[in-house]
C-alpha cells in the first residue's frame, strides 16, 4: 500500500515539477510548482513526520507558491515566456544531468551513509513543545519572515500601480 502511494506521489511530484519548468504560461507554472510542493509534503506524511509536512504546506505552498502566483497575476507581465531551445542545449542538459547523477551515486555509494544503523524506537513527538518553541525562541524569526513577505506583496502592489499610472498618463496617438 505504501509503495503504491509513494509511486503515485512520485508521479505527481515529478510531473508537476517538470510542468512548472516547461510551462510557457507563468500562472500554470506557479500552480504546478504548488502541486509539486504538496507532493513533497506527502512524502513527509509517508515518513511519519506530520509536523514537517504541515510546515511544508504552510510555508512553501501557503506562502511561497501563493506569493509567486499572486505576483504573476498582479504585475501583469506577459503571460507567455519565449525560450530558446536548441538541440545542443537539450543534449548538454541531458548529459550534465546524467553526469551529476553518476557523480552523486558514486559519492553516496562509497560514503559511510550506507553503513548507518537506525534505532527502531519511535522518537517522541510533542506538538506542544514545538509550538512553545515557535512562539518563544523562534518568535523574532517568524516576525521577520512575516514582514519580509508583507514587503514583497507591497512591492508587487507598488509595481502594478506604477504601470497603471504610466498607462493612464501616456498621450493617445
Amino acid at each position: 500500500m505504501v509503495d503504491s502511494i509513494f509511486i503515485g506521489l512520485s508521479v505527481i511530484t515529478i510531473g508537476s515539477a517538470i510542468l512548472s519548468l516547461e510551462s510557457r504560461e507563468l500562472l500554470y507554472g506557479g500552480i504546478a510548482l504548488a502541486i509539486s510542493m504538496l507532493g513533497i509534503a506527502g512524502y513527509f506524511i509517508i515518513l511519519d513526520a506530520p509536523f514537517v509536512a504541515m510546515f511544508q504546506i504552510a510555508v512553501y505552498v501557503g506562502a511561497v507558491a501563493v506569493l509567486i502566483i499572486f505576483t504573476v497575476m498582479l504585475v501583469r507581465a506577459p503571460n507567455t515566456v519565449t525560450k530558446k531551445e536548441t538541440r545542443k542545449r537539450k543534449v548538454a542538459g541531458i548529459l550534465l544531468g546524467l553526469s551529476f547523477l553518476v557523480l552523486a551515486g558514486s559519492i553516496l555509494g562509497n560514503s559511510a551513509a550506507t553503513q548507518l544503523k537506525f534505532n527502531d524506537t519511535v522518537p517522541v513527538f510533542d506538538v506542544q513543545a514545538i509550538g512553545k518553541e515557535l512562539m518563544t525562541y523562534y518568535s523574532p524569526v517568524l516576525i521577520v519572515l512575516a514582514l519580509t513577505l508583507a514587503a514583497a506583496v507591497i512591492g508587487a502592489l507598488a509595481l502594478a500601480r506604477r504601470e497603471d499610472i504610466e498607462e493612464r498618463n501616456e498621450p493617445a496617438n
